[in-house]
């Protein structure tokens, strides 16, 4: 893969240039045509939302792009996003990531720098950072790029799913079990964890100093199996399956408790060396929202990298239904044989 990073961006305003340049500066770059197929390249995405949230230009040439059958294939990415009111960066972040990872691009762990009006997303970083606002934007800009630039070494060595599945009804579950028995059968073997329903209480926002107290000692307030054995788990494991049904259109109540107890965790360590993938189903349409929230909650928010094309997702609206769909089982073979290829080749 070339170092010098490609930067994609459509007219772009002198303020959102000025922060690209400081991010940039002395970084090896060029600039994209528009025209080239991208390989094996590191990409940096620069988005300017208009009033309804949306950068048109660069939705359309992704769009006219993937229609052409190009694919992002070997290429790892990061997002500047821009907004003119304190709304719309990261649903946008979210849209872009999703279609370009579809097509092979990965996305190192906090992959976003979102401006949004006045730099209010800011205000919590001069708490630790004696700067203005508008400084502390150029560095993050800065640091996304820097970490964009590096080499990611990423292990394969420890996996684990986590679920909160019925095993004898489960449309996702057993989807994942078709990814399973194929990982298997590369000599990959995940470890796999059920959340039972009331064995994970929600987070409940502890203030931050008790937070990172229990963090130090390996621990969390409410405790529970969240602590003797999800976190561990979470912990020493390189790759981390989501098995998500869609529960109107979001993750699980259980799921969902889990990843908003991993900030106790996320204290105390990076997650930008662990990545994960997510099986989704759906009884009727939406999975690709409970894609988005994932990209969002793991990728954009905590920090785990996100490897090429990490989800399948079907639609199945009755038990284990999923396993009379056509082709799912060489759909979970294909998964299964992106999963292992990615692992062996990094």
């Amino acid at each position: 893969m070339q170092n010098k990073i490609v930067v994609i961006h459509f007219n772009i305003s002198d303020r959102l240039r000025a922060h690209l340049n400081y991010g940039l500066e002395s970084i090896p770059f060029e600039i994209y045509t528009g025209k080239e197929t991208l390989h094996q390249r590191k990409v940096l995405i620069v988005c300017e939302l208009n009033h309804l949230g949306y950068d048109m230009q660069l939705l359309q040439w992704l769009s006219e792009y993937i229609k052409k059958g190009n694919t992002f294939e070997g290429c790892t990415g990061a997002v500047i996003v821009k907004s003119d009111s304190e709304l719309y960066t990261k649903s946008f972040a979210q849209d872009v990531i999703l279609h370009c990872n579809a097509n092979g691009m990965a996305f190192i762990g906090h992959s976003v720098v979102e401006i949004v009006s006045d730099y209010q997303n800011f205000i919590t970083w001069k708490k630790i950072e004696s700067l203005e606002l508008e400084d502390i934007c150029n560095k993050q800009c800065r640091h996304l790029i820097e970490r964009l630039r590096d080499e990611i070494h990423l292990s394969c060595e420890h996996m684990l799913a986590l679920h909160a599945s019925s095993y004898k009804t489960s449309n996702t579950l057993g989807l994942w079990h078709l990814v399973k028995e194929r990982l298997i059968e590369s000599g990959l073997n995940p470890e796999e964890i059920h959340i039972e329903n009331g064995t994970v209480v929600d987070c409940k926002g502890c203030k931050f100093q008790t937070c990172m107290y229990f963090g130090e000692h390996h621990s969390c307030f409410y405790g529970g199996v969240m602590v003797e054995e999800v976190l561990p788990a979470i912990e020493k494991s390189d790759v981390i399956f989501w098995v998500c049904p869609n529960y109107n259109d979001t993750v699980s109540a259980n799921l969902l408790a889990v990843i908003n107890r991993l900030t106790v965790l996320y204290r105390q360590m990076s997650f930008h060396n662990k990545h994960f993938y997510a099986v989704i189903v759906s009884g009727n349409s939406g999975s690709d929202s409970v894609a988005k929230q994932l990209i969002g909650a793991l990728n954009i928010n905590k920090g785990f990298f996100l490897p090429p094309q990490f989800t399948i997702m079907a639609i199945a609206n009755e038990p284990l239904k999923v396993l009379e769909l056509k082709d799912i089982r060489k759909r979970a073979e294909d998964m299964a044989k992106k999963i292992s290829s990615f692992c062996h080749n990094n």
